[in-house]
């Protein structure tokens, strides 16, 4: 071997050694994921012109605002409030901005442009503020592809582990969930895919941690993960082989005979929107992953098709689950917390008139308030099938009618409010039990207004409503609160909704990426706005002496059997704000006896602060809820009654001719409560 073969061979190594350094290098790029490689962002983000659109009050991005240039270029804002603006021929140069969001408002130009505008520099930040309407704070979306798509090409940190596109999921309908094993199960209906038109349509599903348990903070986001096939989509988790679209709802968790936690849904196998092939209840199997047959049906199976949200009461130490019935919402039925009730569909109970007129159940009392001849009552199903007057498709037709009659009304007008789908649960905070609802034949939109409503029990009463979210022309239905994510011991609450042009709006002018999917908002309970009237009871005594109580004062003192009527609404007084006066109750002296009296003054140590009320000067405007209270002394007892009407039908009882102060309407005389009704926390 001569010199020159020994300086060669080394070289001729090292060659081949780096070759194949390099070809190794090339291969496992090419096996890479696309979820593996390196975001394009990690080399582009400096072309990007970052633009955060922040909530004034608070200093968080907001989701969904839409920026258009002059041109028509339309932007929307990610999850954390970002758009990455990256336009060729409109870099480097001042660009005018249109800024506009449902609920939320950018301050208006000189020429009344709402807008305004910025040099797009190149890797440069932008931060625009803007002032929310809405009392619900948007949070970030749940579902669906790119929720932090312009915070990844700009370099922004994320929450997710998957912010782009999780499970192949580009759209959902409709969510439900309940706490299974220790973790959070997800549920939804109809699902998208990018790959094709058609997703799938045999409901999805997913878990998650709580916040409390390595899951992320509720204000932040959730990492879902979703049960998916083969080819990464996610997968119906209740697979039928008969045609149909499989909806779930009504979804809880209950022992069954061996004592095994199970969770059960009620399923509808559906022919199109409004038609069912069957329905009856699914079992989740922990083996398979998957929903299985339980109990199937015809077409009508339950009371009330719609079960809507579950949550679980205790009543005298027995449990049961009360069902948000859907469209109206109401809370209308129940069952027992027991395996062989939850199977049997005549062991579950419909509020309602129908029926006997007496029950031998002893759950069956009367729960109306007004003196009807056949009042509402909890009664099973079997037993109105028993009695020989209703079929089960009579029923449904009859109770369907009858709930018609739920309606809210808007605390700042008066007007009527018909709440179609939504949530109810306890408030811990509140001490009351809430109700989040969007509106049917709302406006703007005909499907997206969410009101927020209280009310002493989960059945009522439910009267005026405050709304905390408003769309243009867009639809946000099914709103569901989720009681596990409150914070502060319930004073900030969560809850989401589906985010779709269908029923309010049009597909042409369908948000990018957002449209069909889940967002998330967050209610702070201490907003002075959501201090709502509540039912102010009349309690009746002897002689014909009338008391008036607050919800907990008629539970502290045992009296419901002694309430006949709820007379009017008034701010309870923790509640009072800017512009209200208090009302003190006394014990007096009258020829019969002993009376209650009510004055805007505390008259002596005995009296107590009852409520808070609008005073006699209040201009009653246009808002129709809002009315006088009168004081009437009868003739001849000297007791005393309080009432909205300046003419009683009763005699001897004589009106004073100036009203004591202005109080909100008992919208219904048919006034429904259920005072044995308990929550049970951590469902």
């Amino acid at each position: 071997m001569n010199g020159r073969e020994k300086n060669t061979m080394p070289k001729r190594c090292l060659k081949i050694v780096l070759m194949a350094i390099l070809l190794a290098f090339i291969s496992s790029c090419s096996n890479m994921s696309l979820e593996q490689r390196p975001s394009a962002s990690e080399g582009l983000s400096y072309n990007y012109f970052k633009i955060q659109v922040v909530d004034r009050q608070t200093g968080r991005g907001v989701p969904l605002v839409e920026l258009r240039t002059t041109n028509n270029i339309h932007y929307f804002t990610d999850s954390n409030g970002i758009v990455a603006f990256y336009e060729p021929g409109l870099m480097d140069r001042d660009v005018f901005f249109f800024v506009e969001s449902h609920g939320y408002e950018f301050p208006k130009d000189g020429f009344g442009f709402h807008g305004t505008k910025i040099k797009t520099i190149r890797g440069g930040i932008a931060v625009i503020k803007i002032d929310r309407l809405n009392i619900a704070e948007r949070l970030y979306r749940v579902t669906g592809q790119g929720i932090y798509r312009d915070s990844i090409l700009t370099g922004h940190p994320v929450p997710l582990q998957n912010p782009v596109l999780n499970g192949q999921v580009t759209g959902q309908d409709s969510v439900y969930s309940c706490i299974y094993h220790d973790r959070l199960f997800w549920l939804w209906g109809d699902t998208n895919r990018p790959s094709y038109p058609l997703g799938h349509f045999g409901t999805a599903g997913a878990v998650s941690n709580l916040p409390e348990n390595g899951g992320l903070d509720s204000a932040i986001g959730v990492n879902l993960e979703y049960y998916v096939a083969k080819n990464g989509f996610s997968r119906p988790i209740c697979p039928f082989k008969e045609p149909g679209m499989i909806w779930l709802d009504g979804l809880f968790t209950v022992e069954d005979d061996e004592g095994h936690q199970r969770m059960v849904a009620k399923f509808a196998r559906m022919k199109s929107l409004g038609q069912a092939y069957e329905r009856g209840l699914v079992v989740f199997n922990d083996t398979t992953q998957s929903f299985e047959p339980l109990v199937r049906s015809g077409a009508d199976f339950l009371p009330y098709s719609d079960t809507g949200h579950a949550f679980r009461v205790s009543i005298d130490g027995k449990e049961y689950y009360y069902f948000g019935t859907q469209f109206p919402l109401a809370v209308r039925m129940r069952v027992r917390a027991k395996w062989e009730d939850i199977l049997d569909p005549n062991s579950y109970e419909v509020l309602t008139s129908l029926g006997p007129k007496i029950s031998s159940d002893e759950n069956s009392q009367p729960l109306d308030l007004a003196k009807n001849e056949n009042p509402c009552r909890w009664i099973r199903a079997g037993e109105l099938i028993d009695g020989g007057t209703f079929t089960t498709a009579s029923i449904i037709k009859a109770l369907k009618e009858e709930k018609k009659d739920m309606h809210l009304y808007d605390i700042e007008s008066g007007k009527r409010i018909t709440p179609h789908g939504g949530s109810v649960y306890f408030n811990a905070y509140r001490n009351r039990w809430i109700m989040i609802t969007v509106q049917q034949f709302g406006e703007p939109s005909y499907l997206g207004e969410v009101w927020y409503a209280e009310a002493d029990s989960p059945v009522g009463p439910w009267a005026y409503a405050r709304k905390i979210v408003t769309h243009n022309k867009y639809s946000f239905y099914n709103p569901k609160q989720h009681p596990y994510f409150d914070k502060y011991g319930g004073r900030v609450l969560f809850f989401e909704g589906t985010y779709t042009h269908t029923f309010s709006g049009s597909a042409e002018n369908a948000t990018p990426r957002y449209d069909y999917n889940q967002i998330m908002y967050r209610l702070n309970l201490d907003d002075s706005r959501l201090a709502l009237p509540v039912a102010v009871y009349q309690v009746r005594y002897r002689q014909d002496r009338k008391n008036y109580l607050l919800c907990d004062a008629v539970e502290k003192a045992g009296e419901w059997d002694f309430v006949e009527s709820v007379p009017f609404y008034a701010i309870e007084p923790d509640k009072a704000n800017d512009g209200l006066i208090p009302v003190y109750a006394d014990t007096i002296s009258v020829k019969s006896g002993r009376a209650i009296s009510l004055s805007l003054k505390r008259s002596g140590p005995t009296a107590r602060l009852l409520f808070y009320a609008l005073p006699s000067s209040y201009q009653k405007k246009e808002n129709s809820g809002v009315t006088a209270l009168f004081e009437y002394r009868h003739a001849d007892t000297g007791q005393r009654l309080y009432s909205t009407e300046q003419q009683l039908q009763e005699r001897d009882w004589i009106c004073k001719k100036q009203p004591l102060c202005y109080v909100w309407k008992a919208p219904s005389e048919e006034i429904i409560i259920d005072s044995k009704a308990k929550p049970v926390f951590r469902q």
